[in-house]
């Protein structure tokens, strides 16, 4: 009775070790698989942001270096002309006027495709030369301030700069804000952004369900590509806080 008691007990303990051999072989392999699907998607987005920078920059400098010298010599063109009657002056002036207006709408497409600051002088000069063009056309005042951040490569540069130009246009269109404060600052191998402003705030989970969501799924994917995660807290009446983390 003792043996049977015995072999029982023993049945038992090799039974249960093997179900829980089983369940964590399981358990390892599902995460496991799970990591791997992360990191395909995560380089599925990157490979995407990726594609779309490099268009970006081409067709940036198809503008810069092909169309402008052809508008800007259509331009001295019309301007060594000499009308002889006062219609042909002002029809000159006009079209003259038109071309001036076209150049700088190129040069602001060519800007907002690849800032030539942010690959000349680096991540924080873009952000204020582009703080600085926002503010002569908006009513929205844009504090920021910064540290000297580590040296890091142009792609993270791009991606940092595209967040904090995708939250500035999202103030603009959609929080109604008179205040954006944006700070980046450096602490222990991390650059921190963050950026909090006055508007009316929304609800997050909403505004994901609908096509104006688009901007802060771009954030989100922005901030994964930097092995980063975005913190955005808003609430309805007091404003939205966005956090940035990311390794250097």
């Amino acid at each position: 009775m003792f043996n049977q008691t015995k072999d029982l007990a023993l049945l038992v303990f090799v039974s249960s070790t093997i179900l829980i051999a089983i369940v964590v072989y399981f358990l390892y392999t599902f995460v496991r698989e799970q990591r791997k699907i992360m990191k395909w998607q995560q380089a599925r987005i990157a490979a995407e942001i990726e594609t779309l920078e490099n268009e970006r920059k081409r067709i940036a400098t198809d503008l810069h270096d092909e169309i402008g010298p052809v508008l800007s010599a259509v331009k001295l063109q019309i301007n060594h002309l000499e009308p002889q009657e006062e219609v042909e002056k002002i029809i000159l002036d006009k079209s003259s006027n038109q071309i001036d207006f076209i150049i700088q709408k190129f040069r602001d497409i060519s800007y907002n495709l690849l800032p030539n600051t942010l690959v000349r002088k680096g991540l924080i000069k873009a952000i204020e030369e582009f703080i600085y063009r926002v503010k002569n056309d908006k009513n929205l005042i844009i504090n920021f301030s910064f540290e000297e951040i580590p040296t890091i490569s142009l792609d993270r540069q791009i991606n940092i700069f595209r967040i904090v130009q995708e939250i500035v246009h999202n103030t603009i269109k959609h929080a109604k804000a008179s205040n954006l404060n944006i700070s980046i600052t450096n602490k222990e191998n991390l650059i921190c952004v963050t950026a909090y402003d006055d508007g009316v705030g929304f609800q997050y989970n909403e505004k994901l369900k609908h096509a104006n969501g688009i901007g802060l799924l771009n954030l989100q994917s922005r901030a994964e590509v930097l092995n980063s995660r975005l913190d955005i807290e808003s609430t309805i009446g007091k404003g939205t806080n966005y956090s940035l983390e990311i390794p250097v």
